[in-house]
């Protein structure tokens, strides 16, 4: 069974930088399109970032330039660095894995993820 666990999120101000941390337990880390998925009240869960084995990465286009994804499969660990933040990226953060040894993005749905994490909260404010 794989666990995504993250950590990392908090409470910054506009403009702020955060980095979001997910570890990967169980499975083929490795081999797996890994992502970053996000859900602000009353909203539906959004893409936001994915990044395939072959460190082929994908953005939505609100965070290209600011957002970067990046993983460490020596320590099963994907990462979000998130820069310039914005009071309406205000959400909880969700790790997700999706499918394994694929070329392209496919992990840009939630419908896509095979395991998500439990999230993490992230509160920007103005």
């Amino acid at each position: 069974q794989v666990q995504l666990v993250e950590s990392g999120g908090g409470l910054v101000q506009t403009g702020d930088s955060l980095r979001l941390s997910c570890t990967v337990s169980g499975g083929t880390f490795d081999r797996r399109t890994m992502g970053w998925f996000r859900q602000a009240p009353g909203e539906e869960r959004e893409f936001v970032a994915a990044i395939t084995w072959i460190d082929t990465t994908d953005y939505a286009e609100s965070v290209k330039r600011r957002f970067t994804i990046s993983r460490n499969d020596a320590k099963t660990t994907l990462y979000l660095q998130m820069n310039s933040l914005k009071p309406e990226e205000t959400a909880v953060y969700y790790c997700a894995a999706g499918p394994q040894s694929a070329a392209l993005v496919e992990l840009t749905t939630p419908r896509e993820v095979n395991y998500w994490g439990q999230g993490t909260q992230v509160t920007v404010s103005s």
